[in-house]
């Protein structure tokens, strides 16, 4: 679990989740990434791997995206300096990522998106930028400033010519300089911009899913809200809760946003994506004689109604009779 050091856990949940960041020095020390940046760079010259290459800098404003997979070659021909590397989902693989998700279980598991890592040259960055989930930015190696404000994070403020979303006033109002094992928490809208400081920058973002009533209304399909384009709000979760347990606090938020009952926004919260469903098309078990685990591109959550767990797999409810077709 992550090391609160100043603050408690509960303390965490009711007066920064969703509402102001936070700097956890040494949240989890002695920390070593499990993913070296040479072994990043080999990920993205894999196709499964969703990668970017990202060139740049707010001095220059001269910026370029390039999407992967890509070549040896690619990284030979890169600059000395002013560029990222971003491989995303890279827990879906990778064991070792995957494991370190159990440090964030005092936030519902079912809120959880996935892990993008990132490696920097000296300089690099992705330009200031807000976002509409909650991220923790652990460092992995070598250090990195970031910037934060909370001002101007509007949809009109970004840079109307440059090839990904980066605003182009950004009032600095925060600087934490991070290092191996610091955890940065970045709620939604608030701006933030992380420049390398040395030529051995990895930051691993546990980044949580942004549900939009637009998103909402789309798959359940009920009457329309006033406005798609607010999000769902999480409650005030409670300590040493259930990762996996959607309670019914959650549930009232997401009506604020349009009518939806419990099994839909279990079903909602556990849908998969695309590449998710993908990965698990794709996956072949090997050991059939090994106890049954949770693939990680999987989602489970369940609720409790009239005294019962009901318990939702990858967007659909599961049944004991789904017990006996495994068994077959």
């Amino acid at each position: 679990m992550i090391h609160f050091k100043e603050i408690s856990r509960t303390q965490f949940l009711k007066e920064y989740w969703q509402k102001k960041p936070l700097l956890i020095k040494q949240a989890l020390p002695n920390f070593i990434s499990p993913m070296p940046a040479d072994e990043l760079a080999g990920l993205a010259l894999e196709e499964e791997f969703e990668s970017r290459l990202i060139t740049g800098s707010t001095k220059s404003q001269d910026w370029s995206l390039r999407n992967g997979a890509f070549t040896e070659q690619d990284f030979t021909n890169l600059p000395a300096q002013d560029w990222t590397l971003l491989v995303q989902g890279v827990d879906r693989y990778i064991d070792e990522v995957h494991d370190l998700i159990q440090h964030f279980d005092f936030i519902p598991r079912w809120r959880f998106d996935d892990v993008m890592i990132s490696y920097a040259a000296k300089g690099g960055s992705v330009g200031p930028h807000f976002d509409h989930y909650d991220v923790f930015l652990l460092q992995g190696s070598g250090k990195r400033r970031w910037h934060l404000s909370s001002k101007n994070c509007e949809m009109d403020n970004y840079l109307d010519d440059a090839p990904l979303r980066i605003m182009n006033t950004f009032p600095v109002e925060q600087t934490f300089d991070v290092e191996p094992g610091d955890v940065l928490y970045v709620p939604p809208k608030i701006a933030h911009h992380g420049v390398s400081l040395d030529d051995n920058c990895t930051t691993l973002s546990f980044g949580y899913r942004a549900y939009s009533a637009r998103e909402m209304h789309e798959f359940i399909g009920k009457t329309c809200p006033k406005n798609l384009d607010t999000y769902y709000q999480d409650p005030e979760w409670q300590e040493n809760q259930d990762p996996n347990f959607i309670p019914e606090s959650a549930l009232k938020q997401a009506q604020k946003l349009l009518d939806i009952n419990a099994e839909q926004f279990a079903q909602f919260v556990t849908k998969l994506d695309t590449n998710d469903v993908k990965i698990l098309q794709e996956f072949e078990y090997e050991n059939p004689n090994e106890p049954l685990t949770s693939h990680p591109a999987s989602k489970i959550a369940y609720i409790e109604k009239n005294g019962k767990r009901q318990v939702f797999i990858n967007g659909e409810p599961f049944r004991k009779s789904d017990l006996l077709k495994m068994d077959e």
